[in-house]
């Protein structure tokens, strides 16, 4: 999934987007409050991690910038700012959740990755599609039980499908889902990597579980959907 960082300090920036593409997410990042608002009006991020204390525009501006506009972002909010108070503020401008520094980084990659999926209404880390199993948590996917190996790329696509079930999902969505900004994405990369996606997941004889509407985009489904229409 797509996840902005916004923090001011390069140290700590830098560990937190290591740490969630270690964690097999697209991160962008930003040092200030301004640059957070114009990438969050402009791109569809999953979540984002928003330090309070920024520079041009604080964190809670920021939130509440974005939230006026309607951005529906999932939002974590970091601070050193620790009391009760403090908290609800956060929460009341918009924040979806708030991590108070010093914190361990497995904390926050399970916090961002828990508003991910509260954002898409699935309430487990556990997916199923029929006889499709996605551990987002484990980072492991089965069909019929028979464990499948997937790479990075191919599984952050499976995820974003499965996320929208039963859903069309556009080429363009995909690539923005999966892909950071300073990534340079080939024409066909989207479409190569599903084909061997797809071959993964059909191998046995299963039946198929990634549909395609050509010229509309991808959908996972047990069962074929009307795709004429």
């Amino acid at each position: 999934m797509r996840i902005l960082i916004v923090e001011d300090s390069d140290k700590l920036r830098g560990a937190l987007v290591a740490t969630l593409q270690n964690a097999g997410h697209a991160v962008d990042a930003v040092g200030d409050g301004r640059r957070a608002v114009i990438h969050l009006r402009t791109s569809d991020y999953d979540a984002a991690v928003l330090d309070v204390g920024l520079p041009v525009l604080d964190g809670m501006e920021v939130l509440r910038e974005v939230r006026r506009h309607s951005v529906r972002t999932a939002v974590l909010v970091l601070s050193a700012r620790d009391t009760v108070a403090d908290r609800v503020a956060g929460l009341r401008a918009g924040a979806d959740d708030y991590l108070i520094k010093p914190f361990a980084m497995e904390e926050l990659v399970a916090r961002v990755e828990a508003m991910i999926r509260r954002r898409h209404q699935q309430a487990s880390a556990r997916i199923v599609v029929g006889d499709l199993m996605i551990d987002t948590d484990a980072r492991q996917v089965t069909r019929a039980g028979a464990p499948i190996d997937l790479t990075k790329r191919e599984f952050a696509i499976l995820v974003c499908l499965a996320l929208r079930a039963g859903k069309m999902t556009s080429r363009a969505a995909i690539e923005e889902a999966i892909y950071d900004q300073s990534t340079q994405v080939q024409s066909n990369a989207v479409d190569s990597a599903i084909s061997h996606l797809r071959a993964k997941l059909n191998a046995g004889g299963r039946p198929e579980i990634i549909h395609t509407k050509r010229g509309v985009g991808y959908v996972l489904s047990q069962t074929a959907p009307a795709l004429n229409t």
